[in-house]
């Protein structure tokens, strides 16, 4: 992978900065999409089925 220059380091912090809500929503995606590919058994993943109807049930 290659090295961020210094400029782009900054656009990328003030860009953090100023969309701080839309970070954490990308980052806890990819960390569920993360885990329900690679590590969820088969418990998890009845249990994770159940929580998306809920959360269906609601919107």
């Amino acid at each position: 992978m290659a090295k961020l220059s210094e400029a782009r380091k900054r656009v990328n912090k003030r860009w953090d900065d100023k969309n701080k809500a839309r970070k954490l929503y990308v980052t806890k995606r990819s960390t569920t999409k993360s885990f329900i590919l690679n590590l969820t058994t088969e418990d998890d993943l009845e249990q994770i089925e159940k929580y998306i109807e809920e959360r269906r049930s609601n919107l």
